[in-house]
């Protein structure tokens, strides 16, 4: 019963119902003696204590069960939409994009159960989730599959003739049983149309349709990528006839009403294989210092009218996919290499950002116009490079100078604001006409990248801000913070590596971490950590700002070649969408798409790196190789080979002649005899002893000095 009230609360009572609540909420079923324990109360509010417990049971705020008190048990949450499962096994639900509750939840490996990616799956949300994390749940039902056809490998056949194909998309632990009217050996690269799913009892079953090739035959790479996660391969006939009526030249009419910058000196700057350039630039000072900067951006909303045959085509890819030597287009060739390239010497159709610049980089103006222009010269980013650096004469010597001026500028304003930059060098997989890996290339994010990723931000960052500011619909490109326990591993992992970091890091701490391993070892490792530990960026009808660029108002704008986003947003720049649009859709549909190009793209990188590997194998059969300790876990490490950017692991009884040791404080492992000490960063010397095509897993074994010099002997 609750002590009789005057017109004032008591106190005491109202503060101590809160604590019972908040520790009940956060506690396994407990006593009421263990709560008195807890809470450690005076005698005189320990009777209290028991008056709360009772009035909060009667109002149901909390249960009293077998003598113990608990959280009354919430009710679960259900939801409907899609689900997307990662390789490893575990999966992210995404809602409807019409759901009031438009959270991804997180689906751990045990509880997607027979769900595979792209299913339309009923979802219940787990009530006790960590929301630090962002909640998590389980699947409950399985409402509409997402695909009729798997694409896999043969992996084994059994002494009784039973054929299992590995399928990516199902993983490495669910292999399905293959049926086939054919003879088909281990390594046929198969497409298989699905006869039953796995369940709790059996693997899934399929019948195969066709086979593509075998897997030594690396010309069917791609091929079997754009199989197995379900991209369009071919274009249809309606939108490679729509491309053809625009012809190969801009008409003249189409000039009509757009401004006239064919008289800037204007210049693209892209990759030596690029064939679609988005976006150019131009820019000069004036007498009192200024900055006079210009963005263009092929204006490919020109040619794509909304519900046309070359839209619809477009929303269904959402993005253009790039293997190596290969980029599977988001639009017709006629278009993206053609027509709404920015090529040098043409006249070409543009959207562009006019922006002036004090000397401190500041934007004192812009403007953003429909125009066309004729791009003076198409440099890549080495022919750029060598300019700036002397070793080849250009005419627009004075305009990247500029260009690089400006840059620096407007890099301070950003590290001033909070943003990190990595410069990471990119690894790139050269490939001959059959398919065969022949090497890798690093190639130095050096300040010509710089400058081009400079300019399209701000020219992102510009475009968004305008949408918001004039009350449009805006597709944004959001971040999110990430979760204080996945910055906390990030931290512990830069601290292991001998960074200092105080306890409560800032942005600018982290600004000076990264700066200082530029000059070390530990740069890409350290960087890559840090991208692991963020969110993934995303895109949304609903700003929430872009954590990683430290940035309010953000969204792709300038690469509408290649993403259906930014040619959504050049339509809403200029009115061109209707009333009807949903965003929502849009934006989860882009975001589905390029997650599921990205895991194609990685496919056939990861197997490229294997089958070169494959080849340096057999040149040289005893090569020990140079690796790095990237994680130590207490059952064993895993380790990037810093040439091919692979990784690979040593189980802890695979390493020297010793018991380890597992340290969870310092990750990392001793020996008790030799008190050797394996550790993050460290240098390995290891050798590879199995490589599977099929699975894309690799055996290695830990090579010491002693057993070098042995066998050197």
């Amino acid at each position: 019963m609750m002590p009789k009230k005057n017109n004032k609360p008591n106190k005491d009572y109202n503060v101590l119902s809160q604590k019972i609540v908040k520790l009940i909420e956060t506690s396994i079923p407990l006593t009421q003696s263990a709560i008195l324990e807890e809470l450690g109360l005076t005698p005189s509010l320990k009777s209290l204590c028991r008056l709360v417990l009772v009035d909060l049971v009667k109002q149901g705020v909390i249960e009293y069960k077998n003598k113990k008190y608990s959280s009354k048990e919430a009710e679960a949450k259900t939801l409907k939409g899609i689900l997307r499962v990662h390789p490893r096994g575990f999966g992210f639900f995404q809602p409807d994009p019409s759901a009031k509750d438009g959270e991804e939840v997180f689906i751990p490996k045990h509880l997607v159960k027979d769900a595979v990616d792209g299913d339309t799956v009923e979802i219940e949300i787990n009530p006790h989730s960590n929301w630090e994390k962002g909640p998590d749940g389980k699947v409950t039902a399985i409402i509409k599959r997402g695909r009729s056809h798997l694409g896999g490998t043969v992996y084994t056949i059994n002494s009784k003739g039973v054929i299992y194909a590995h399928c990516p998309l199902l993983g490495a632990s669910k292999p399905v049983i293959v049926e086939s009217k054919n003879k088909v050996k281990v390594g046929d690269r198969i497409i298989l149309k699905v006869i039953s799913w796995a369940d709790e009892e059996k693997p899934a079953q399929g019948e195969i349709t066709h086979i593509l090739g075998h897997i030594s035959d690396p010309s069917i790479d791609i091929e079997a990528a754009i199989k197995e996660y379900d991209l369009n391969a071919e274009f249809p006939k309606s939108v490679m006839d729509e491309a053809a009526k625009w012809g190969d030249e801009v008409a003249k009419k189409d000039l009509e009403k757009r401004n006239d910058l064919t008289a800037l000196k204007t210049i693209t700057i892209d990759p030596e294989t690029a064939k679609d350039f988005d976006d150019a630039l131009s820019i000069s000072k004036d007498e009192q210092g200024l900055y006079h900067l210009a963005v263009h951006i092929a204006d490919v909303a020109h040619y794509v009218s909304k519900g046309s045959c070359l839209d619809t085509e477009a929303f269904e890819r959402c993005n253009s996919t790039y293997f190596p030597g290969f980029c599977l287009p988001m639009l017709p060739h006629e278009l993206s290499s053609n027509l709404c390239s920015l090529q040098p010497g043409v006249i070409r159709l543009t959207v562009s950002v006019l922006m002036i610049f004090d000397t401190e980089g500041s934007l004192v103006s812009s403007k953003i116009v429909r125009s066309y222009i004729k791009s003076n010269k198409r440099f890549t980013y080495e022919e750029a490079k060598e300019v700036l650096d002397g070793i080849k004469k250009s005419p627009f010597l004075p305009e990247l100078n500029l260009l690089v001026e400006l840059c620096h500028l407007l890099k301070k304003k950003r590290s001033e604001r909070g943003s990190i930059d990595f410069s990471l060098p990119d690894l790139v997989i050269l490939v001959d006409k059959k398919g065969n890996p022949t090497g890798t290339k690093f190639v130095e994010y050096d300040i010509t990248h710089q400058l081009v990723e400079e300019y399209m931000l701000k020219a992102n960052e510009l475009v968004a801000k305008h949408l918001d500011e004039h009350r449009k619909m805006v597709v944004f490109r959001i971040h999110e913070e990430p979760s204080k326990d996945n910055m906390e591993d990030f931290y512990a992992l830069a601290r292991s590596l001998g960074f200092f970091l105080p306890q409560k890091p800032t942005q600018q701490d982290l600004q000076v971490l990264f700066e200082k391993a530029k000059k070390t070892a530990f740069a890409q490792q350290l960087s890559v950590s840090f991208i692991r530990s963020m969110k993934l960026a995303y895109y949304s009808a609903e700003n929430v700002g872009h954590f990683g660029l430290a940035l309010e108002y953000y969204c792709h704008f300038t690469s509408p070649i290649r993403r259906y986003t930014d040619l959504i947003i050049q339509r809403l720049l200029f009115n061109e969408e209707g009333p009807n649009l949903e965003l929502s859709k849009i934006a989860l549909m882009c975001s589905e798409k390029e997650r599921i190009s990205f895991r194609a793209e990685s496919s056939v990188k990861n197997l490229k790196k294997f089958r070169l590997l494959e080849q340096w194998i057999k040149e040289d059969p005893l090569k020990v190789y140079k690796a790095i300790t990237t994680k130590v876990k207490p059952f064993g490490i895993f380790f990037e080979l810093p040439d091919l950017m692979l990784e690979g692991f040593l189980h802890v009884s695979e390493l020297e002649d010793d018991y380890f040791i597992f340290n969870p404080k310092t990750s990392s492992f001793t020996g008790k005899s030799t008190g050797k000490v394996h550790k993050v960063g460290e240098t390995l010397n290891v050798k590879p002893i199995a490589l599977d095509l099929i699975l894309l897993e690799s055996k290695w074994e830990l090579v010491n000095q002693r057993t070098q010099k042995k066998k050197s002997r």
